[in-house]
């Protein structure tokens, strides 16, 4: 991974006596795609809005490409494309008309201009739609347009906050692949509370609730560090008849709880909770191969980045109320 592209350091954002955020703190390397979570109204979009020099803030440093957000705000913005939730788009204009005005508004060079709209039409999926009038478009080629007229100039630095809200499931599905692709040519910021739209896009996560952050890492490592605390789950199905797989689960010892339930086919499916032995899998497969059950699946509950969105964003609410 490259250097540092985005840095932010303490940003701090005060509505007169509420604030917004506080003493936020993170960075981003060039070519990561980082995923912004966080409930509605918990500073997502404002500390998006800082970012690309829409709204001032009230404390802190932030810079991109190594200019300062607040002291060289043009030069920033030169070098970030930003999707707000909300696409401003203008309706009666034609999709090549409205990325032409773009380029003349961000300073691309007349020469250049062409082919920055071919480009950005083509990677978002649009060469079919460049004559069309952006009002008749469907919702979810609308969002196409609007991604590319944040990438038209071809910004180092890509801003997107919520930017599949209000799709149905196909469009979603169709713009976080747009995403993912977009991904590989730009750093990326994405922010929602769309959890699967995350997972499948980003490789590392912010979460922020309260103002406040509260996680910054990969999702993989945020699973590990929560689980450490917690009991040991695994999950086994079995074919065998229920009395004997109970038997055979009852001789494995410091189990905290068994849950069984009987699945088609003549199947059963446990759930067994251990806070107290590290080799729930390797005793447990021995218990039911000795009684000459068949396992057709065995592994430990890990936690899923829903669970960790939940634990934090949950925890934090409850100790501040």
């Amino acid at each position: 991974m490259g250097r540092l592209l985005i840095e932010v350091q303490g940003l701090t954002k005060y509505y007169d006596e509420r604030a917004a955020i506080v003493d936020v703190t993170f960075s981003v390397p060039r070519g990561q795609v980082l995923g912004f979570l966080g409930p509605n109204g918990a500073g997502k979009s404002t500390t998006m809005r800082i970012l690309t020099g829409y709204l001032a803030a009230s404390g802190g440093r932030a810079s991109i490409a190594g200019h300062d957000v607040f002291q060289q705000s043009l030069e920033v913005r030169r070098r970030v494309g930003y999707l707000p939730e909300l696409t401003p788009l203008y309706n009666e204009m034609r999709v090549d008309g409205y990325l032409a005005l773009m380029c003349r508004l961000r300073g691309v060079p007349r020469g250049r201009r062409r082919d920055r709209i071919d480009s950005a039409i083509e990677s978002c999926g649009l060469t079919e739609r460049r004559r069309d009038i952006i009002g008749r478009l469907s919702k979810g080629l609308r969002q196409r347009v609007g991604l590319a007229q944040a990438v038209v100039h071809d910004p180092d630095v890509l801003i997107l906050d919520e930017p599949t809200s209000g799709l149905d499931p196909g469009q979603t599905r169709e713009t976080r692949d747009l995403i993912a692709q977009l991904g590989r040519q730009h750093t990326v910021i994405l922010s929602s509370h769309i959890l699967p739209e995350v997972s499948a896009t980003c490789e590392r996560v912010v979460i922020i609730n309260q103002g406040r952050l509260v996680a910054d890492d990969t999702p993989s490592n945020l699973g590990r560090r929560l689980s450490a605390d917690r009991a040991q789950q695994v999950e086994v199905t079995v074919t065998g008849g229920r009395s004997e797989v109970e038997k055979a689960v009852a001789t494995v010892k410091g189990l905290d709880s068994v849950q069984v339930t009987s699945l088609d086919g003549g199947a059963e499916q446990l759930v067994l909770v251990t806070g107290k032995r590290e080799d729930l899998q390797k005793a447990l497969a021995k218990a039911l191969v000795s009684a000459d059950l068949g396992i057709r699946e065995l592994h430990s509950r890990t936690l899923s980045l829903e669970d960790i969105y939940l634990e934090l964003t949950t925890e934090e609410v409850a100790a501040g109320g």
